[in-house]
């Protein structure tokens, strides 16, 4: 099925689906269809990472946090995206996409989805994103205390935190490639 036709699909059944807090995991369900397939007939990777933007509009609509965005009149911008997968995903297969805030520092939020089928989780992938708005982005301990949540985040495991560090080291020395060939 075509990505566009789940967000639709998801976006219709909003009126039915219960508002929740920021902290709280919003769940998704879904099937594998044939597009979503490569050669191996199995989910291409890229696929959990469109399909994770289903289960983050999901998250963001839920949660409140689209209409901090109108407040601010900002955007959701996605930084760094990494996924681990475990197992795979075949045609006709339901999964469910379980998405929760993981935590937020001076500039970004993180976020994770879980892709679950038969009670066992076949793939993560984490994002670490913000909102920016004609002033800037949006500070984020600013944007969750707006949601109701506190403004101090829990704290990053080690692994996020090492994940963060290696895509700031990546930012720097493109920018550094930047400088020297121009």
């Amino acid at each position: 099925m075509n990505l566009w036709f789940r967000l639709l699909y998801m976006l219709f059944r909003r009126p039915w689906r219960q508002p929740v807090s920021g902290r709280v995991t919003t769940v998704v369900r879904m099937r594998v269809w044939p597009l979503d397939l490569d050669l191996n007939r199995h989910v291409t990777n890229g696929r959990y990472f469109n399909l994770a933007d289903v289960g983050r509009m999901d998250y963001v609509l839920r949660s409140g946090a689209f209409r901090v965005a109108l407040r601010h009149k900002a955007v959701p911008i996605v930084g760094d995206v990494w996924g681990k997968f475990r197992r795979e995903l075949k045609l006709f297969e339901r999964f469910e996409i379980h998405t929760r805030i993981l935590a937020w520092d001076a500039k970004w939020n993180f976020m994770e989805h879980r892709f679950i089928s038969n009670g066992r989780v076949v793939g993560v992938v984490v994002m670490r994103g913000l909102f920016r708005s004609g002033k800037g982005t949006v500070a984020p301990g600013e944007f969750v205390q707006e949601m109701g949540l506190a403004p101090q985040s829990p704290p990053l495991p080690e692994w996020l935190r090492a994940w963060a560090q290696s895509c700031d080291d990546l930012s720097l020395q493109l920018r550094d490639e930047e400088r020297v060939t121009a």
